[in-house]
Protein backbone atom coordinates (compact mmCIF):
# COMPACT_ATOMS: atom_id res chain seq x y z
CA UNK A 1 0.00 0.00 0.00
CA UNK A 2 1.60 3.06 -0.86
CA UNK A 3 1.78 6.19 1.93
CA UNK A 4 0.47 9.10 0.14
CA UNK A 5 1.80 12.80 1.14
CA UNK A 6 -1.61 14.76 1.55
CA UNK A 7 -1.45 17.98 0.00
CA UNK A 8 -2.97 21.62 0.03
CA UNK A 9 -2.57 23.75 -3.19
CA UNK A 10 -2.59 27.42 -2.97
CA UNK A 11 -3.50 29.42 -6.30
CA UNK A 12 -1.05 31.85 -5.24
CA UNK A 13 2.68 32.39 -5.67
CA UNK A 14 3.57 35.60 -4.85
CA UNK A 15 5.72 37.48 -1.67
CA UNK A 16 2.86 37.21 0.54
CA UNK A 17 1.52 34.29 0.13
CA UNK A 18 4.54 32.50 0.39
CA UNK A 19 5.27 34.64 3.75
CA UNK A 20 1.77 33.50 4.82
CA UNK A 21 2.22 29.62 4.19
CA UNK A 22 5.41 29.42 5.64
CA UNK A 23 4.24 31.22 8.74
CA UNK A 24 1.13 29.58 8.94
CA UNK A 25 2.77 26.06 8.24
CA UNK A 26 5.39 26.88 11.44
CA UNK A 27 1.84 28.01 13.12
CA UNK A 28 -0.28 25.31 12.82
CA UNK A 29 2.12 21.98 11.24
CA UNK A 30 3.41 20.87 8.08
CA UNK A 31 5.43 21.86 5.62
CA UNK A 32 5.74 24.95 3.35
CA UNK A 33 6.99 24.13 -0.19
CA UNK A 34 7.05 28.11 -0.78
CA UNK A 35 10.80 27.74 -1.88
CA UNK A 36 9.61 26.63 -5.22
CA UNK A 37 6.74 29.00 -6.18
CA UNK A 38 7.15 32.12 -7.77
CA UNK A 39 5.05 34.86 -10.02
CA UNK A 40 4.41 32.64 -12.33
CA UNK A 41 5.73 29.16 -11.30
CA UNK A 42 8.58 28.58 -12.95
CA UNK A 43 9.61 24.83 -11.82
CA UNK A 44 9.13 21.92 -13.17
CA UNK A 45 6.28 19.36 -12.32
CA UNK A 46 8.82 17.08 -11.13
CA UNK A 47 10.59 19.21 -8.70
CA UNK A 48 7.63 19.82 -7.05
CA UNK A 49 6.47 16.19 -7.08
CA UNK A 50 10.27 15.55 -5.99
CA UNK A 51 10.08 18.01 -2.93
CA UNK A 52 6.52 16.50 -1.98
CA UNK A 53 7.96 12.89 -1.97
CA UNK A 54 11.00 14.28 0.52
CA UNK A 55 9.08 16.10 3.06
CA UNK A 56 8.30 14.66 6.31
CA UNK A 57 5.36 16.58 7.74
CA UNK A 58 1.65 16.82 5.85
CA UNK A 59 0.66 18.85 5.41
CA UNK A 60 2.02 20.11 2.21
CA UNK A 61 1.37 23.70 1.27
CA UNK A 62 2.18 23.79 -2.45
CA UNK A 63 1.87 27.24 -3.83
CA UNK A 64 1.16 27.44 -8.08
CA UNK A 65 0.82 30.78 -9.71
CA UNK A 66 -0.06 31.40 -13.58
CA UNK A 67 0.33 35.33 -13.08
CA UNK A 68 -2.59 36.02 -15.24
CA UNK A 69 -1.28 33.23 -18.03
CA UNK A 70 -5.01 32.29 -20.15
CA UNK A 71 -5.33 28.35 -20.31
CA UNK A 72 -3.47 25.90 -18.41
CA UNK A 73 -0.21 27.87 -17.26
CA UNK A 74 2.87 26.42 -15.31
CA UNK A 75 0.78 26.31 -12.26
CA UNK A 76 -2.12 24.63 -13.49
CA UNK A 77 0.64 22.02 -15.07
CA UNK A 78 1.80 21.32 -11.84
CA UNK A 79 -1.79 20.90 -10.32
CA UNK A 80 -2.84 18.08 -13.29
CA UNK A 81 0.23 16.21 -12.42
CA UNK A 82 -0.43 15.92 -8.70
CA UNK A 83 -4.21 14.94 -9.22
CA UNK A 84 -2.53 11.90 -11.01
CA UNK A 85 -0.01 10.79 -8.65
CA UNK A 86 -0.48 8.02 -6.95
CA UNK A 87 1.59 9.46 -4.06
CA UNK A 88 0.12 12.40 -3.62
CA UNK A 89 -3.58 12.77 -2.17
CA UNK A 90 -4.86 16.93 -2.63
CA UNK A 91 -6.74 17.13 0.44
CA UNK A 92 -8.37 20.94 -0.43
CA UNK A 93 -7.51 23.76 -2.60
CA UNK A 94 -7.39 27.45 -1.64
CA UNK A 95 -8.60 29.29 -4.76
CA UNK A 96 -6.93 32.76 -4.70
CA UNK A 97 -9.35 35.72 -5.87
CA UNK A 98 -7.57 37.95 -8.79
CA UNK A 99 -8.06 39.97 -11.26
CA UNK A 100 -7.61 38.67 -14.59
CA UNK A 101 -7.79 40.13 -17.85
CA UNK A 102 -9.06 36.89 -19.32
CA UNK A 103 -11.78 36.63 -16.50
CA UNK A 104 -10.66 32.26 -16.06
CA UNK A 105 -13.13 30.98 -12.94
CA UNK A 106 -13.77 27.93 -11.25
CA UNK A 107 -16.75 26.86 -9.35
CA UNK A 108 -15.83 26.40 -5.00
CA UNK A 109 -17.01 25.03 -1.78
CA UNK A 110 -17.61 28.14 -0.48
CA UNK A 111 -15.90 31.21 0.21
CA UNK A 112 -14.35 33.00 3.41
CA UNK A 113 -14.99 36.72 2.83
CA UNK A 114 -12.29 39.38 4.21
CA UNK A 115 -14.67 39.26 8.04
CA UNK A 116 -13.66 35.38 7.95
CA UNK A 117 -17.41 34.59 7.31
CA UNK A 118 -18.20 31.30 5.06
CA UNK A 119 -19.96 32.18 2.18
CA UNK A 120 -21.37 30.91 -0.49
CA UNK A 121 -20.68 34.14 -2.91
CA UNK A 122 -17.85 34.54 -4.69
CA UNK A 123 -15.20 37.42 -3.35
CA UNK A 124 -12.56 39.81 -5.24
CA UNK A 125 -8.89 40.39 -4.21
CA UNK A 126 -9.96 42.75 -1.04
CA UNK A 127 -12.34 39.36 0.17
CA UNK A 128 -15.19 41.61 -0.35
CA UNK A 129 -18.50 39.27 -1.52
CA UNK A 130 -19.44 39.60 -4.89
CA UNK A 131 -23.06 39.15 -5.96
CA UNK A 132 -22.43 35.69 -8.07
CA UNK A 133 -23.44 32.43 -6.16
CA UNK A 134 -20.63 29.76 -6.21
CA UNK A 135 -18.18 31.52 -9.02
CA UNK A 136 -14.30 32.87 -8.42
CA UNK A 137 -12.48 34.41 -10.66
CA UNK A 138 -8.57 34.07 -10.77
CA UNK A 139 -5.51 33.94 -13.00
CA UNK A 140 -4.82 29.40 -11.73
CA UNK A 141 -8.31 28.55 -11.36
CA UNK A 142 -8.98 26.86 -15.00
CA UNK A 143 -8.47 23.59 -14.36
CA UNK A 144 -10.20 22.89 -11.32
CA UNK A 145 -13.72 22.74 -12.09
CA UNK A 146 -12.12 19.37 -14.43
CA UNK A 147 -10.69 17.93 -11.55
CA UNK A 148 -12.48 15.82 -8.80
CA UNK A 149 -11.23 17.74 -5.43
CA UNK A 150 -12.60 17.42 -2.48
CA UNK A 151 -12.99 20.98 -1.18
CA UNK A 152 -12.25 24.08 -3.11
CA UNK A 153 -12.39 27.51 -1.00
CA UNK A 154 -11.84 30.55 -2.54
CA UNK A 155 -10.29 33.60 -0.69
CA UNK A 156 -9.13 36.90 -1.47
CA UNK A 157 -5.80 38.00 -1.97
CA UNK A 158 -3.49 35.93 0.67
CA UNK A 159 -1.41 37.94 3.08
CA UNK A 160 -3.54 41.12 2.07
CA UNK A 161 -7.19 41.73 2.35
CA UNK A 162 -7.23 45.58 3.43
CA UNK A 163 -4.62 43.93 5.93
CA UNK A 164 -7.36 41.50 7.13
CA UNK A 165 -5.43 38.84 6.15
CA UNK A 166 -1.85 40.66 7.62
CA UNK A 167 0.54 38.27 8.82
CA UNK A 168 0.77 40.51 11.64
CA UNK A 169 -2.88 39.50 12.17
CA UNK A 170 -2.17 35.74 12.30
CA UNK A 171 -3.43 35.90 8.60
CA UNK A 172 -6.83 34.76 10.08
CA UNK A 173 -8.40 34.39 6.45
CA UNK A 174 -5.90 31.69 5.08
CA UNK A 175 -5.56 30.45 8.61
CA UNK A 176 -9.13 29.40 8.84
CA UNK A 177 -9.27 27.95 5.02
CA UNK A 178 -6.43 25.71 6.14
CA UNK A 179 -7.99 24.72 9.28
CA UNK A 180 -11.15 23.53 7.45
CA UNK A 181 -9.26 21.47 4.52
CA UNK A 182 -7.53 20.11 7.49
CA UNK A 183 -10.82 19.42 9.74
CA UNK A 184 -12.10 17.52 6.07
CA UNK A 185 -9.59 15.85 5.41
CA UNK A 186 -8.94 14.56 8.54
CA UNK A 187 -5.91 15.68 9.95
CA UNK A 188 -6.67 17.55 12.93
Amino acid sequence: MVVQKKVIVITDGDEYARKTLDYLAGEIGGTSLSYLSDNPTHVSPSEVKHAIYNTSKDPVYVLIDDAGIPGVGAGEKILLELVDDPKIEIIGVIAVAAHTKNTEWSRFTFAIDHYGELIPYGVDKQGVRLPEIGRINGDTVYSLDQLDLPIIIAIGDIGKMQGKDDIKKGSPITRKAIEIILERGGLT
